[in-house]
C-alpha cells in the first residue's frame, strides 16, 4: 500500500495486502480489511467499514454524510461486505440516527454511478445496474438484481430474489421472487430464471407461481389472497416469507398482475 500519491489519514486502520492507488484519500475513522484494491481518486470518508478482498474503482465515493437535512454531525457508518465490487463514480452515503449505519452485504456487484443513499440496508449477492438509485432508508433483501436506472422510494423494501427491469420507478414494497417492471411498477411474473440458477427446484419454482397466481391473478384483496394461501398451501419457508412480506408492508406492495409481459 505504499504509494505516494495518495493520501492514508494515520487513524485509518488499514489491513495487510490492501492496495491504494494514486490519488485516493482515505479519512480518519475507516477500516479496511484484507486484499482489498481501491482504485485512483476515491474518496473513503470517515465511518467507512469496508470488508476483505473488496474492489472499489475510481471514482467512488465511499461514506460521505447523509443528504438530510435531518443530519446533525452523529457518528454513523457505511458497511461494505467482503467480496463486493464498487465500480466507477458510485456514491454511498453513511447513516443517520435512524438507523445509523448504511449497510452493503457481501458477494454484491454495485455498477457505475449508482447511489445508495443513508441508511439503506443492501442483502448479500445483490446486482445493481449502472445508475440505479436508492433513496434513503431503503430495503432490499439477498440476491436481489435492479437493471439500469431504477429508482427507489425512500422506505420501500424489496424481497429477496426479486429482479426489477430497467428504468422501473419503485414507489411500493416489491414482494420476493418475482419480476416487477412497467410504470406504474407492476407484477410481470415470477424471477424463474434466477431462481433455477440459484438452485430451485421445478417444484419449487410451481410453488411460488401458484401462490403468486392467487395474490395477483385471482382478484382477491390482498387480506383474502394471503388469508387463503395460509389456509389452502402447504406450509414452506417460502410460503412463510411471502405471508409475511405482505403482512409486514409499511407502504404496501406493488399493484397485481395486468397481463403477459
Amino acid at each position: 500500500m505504499n504509494q505516494p500519491l495518495a493520501y492514508v489519514h494515520p487513524g485509518a486502520k488499514i489491513a495487510k495486502n490492501v492496495v491504494i492507488e494514486p490519488f485516493t484519500t482515505i479519512h480518519n475513522n475507516v477500516e479496511i480489511g484484507e486484499g482489498t484494491w481501491i482504485g485512483s481518486n476515491v474518496t473513503i470518508m470517515e465511518g467507512a467499514r469496508i470488508g476483505k478482498n473488496c474492489r472499489i474503482f475510481p471514482g467512488a465515493v465511499i461514506s460521505a454524510e447523509p443528504q438530510d437535512l435531518k443530519f446533525d454531525g452523529e457518528e454513523t457508518t457505511a458497511e461494505i461486505g467482503d467480496n463486493t465490487t464498487i465500480r466507477e463514480c458510485v456514491t454511498i452515503n453513511r447513516g443517520t440516527k435512524d438507523r445509523y449505519r448504511t449497510v452493503i452485504g457481501k458477494n454484491c456487484l454495485i455498477q457505475a454511478y449508482s447511489h445508495i443513499a443513508h441508511d439503506c440496508m443492501v442483502g448479500d449477492n445483490c446486482i445493481f445496474s449502472n445508475s440505479s438509485t436508492l433513496a434513503g432508508h431503503v430495503t432490499v433483501g439477498d440476491y436481489v438484481v435492479l437493471a439500469g436506472m431504477v429508482a427507489v422510494h425512500q422506505f420501500c423494501t424489496i424481497g429477496s430474489h426479486s429482479f426489477i427491469t430497467g428504468g422501473t420507478l419503485v414507489r411500493k414494497d416489491v414482494p420476493p421472487y418475482i419480476k416487477a417492471a412497467r410504470e406504474p411498477i407492476s407484477y410481470v411474473g415470477i424471477n424463474s430464471v434466477g431462481l433455477r440458477r440459484r438452485g430451485f427446484d421445478s417444484d419449487k419454482i410451481r410453488e411460488i407461481q401458484n401462490i403468486y397466481r392467487v395474490l395477483y391473478q385471482q382478484n382477491y384483496n390482498n387480506s383474502q389472497a394471503i388469508e387463503l394461501i395460509e389456509t389452502d398451501m402447504e406450509a414452506t419457508p417460502e410460503r412463510d416469507e411471502i405471508i409475511q412480506f405482505v403482512r409486514n408492508s409499511s407502504r404496501g406492495i406493488m399493484k397485481g398482475y395486468t397481463g403477459i409481459y
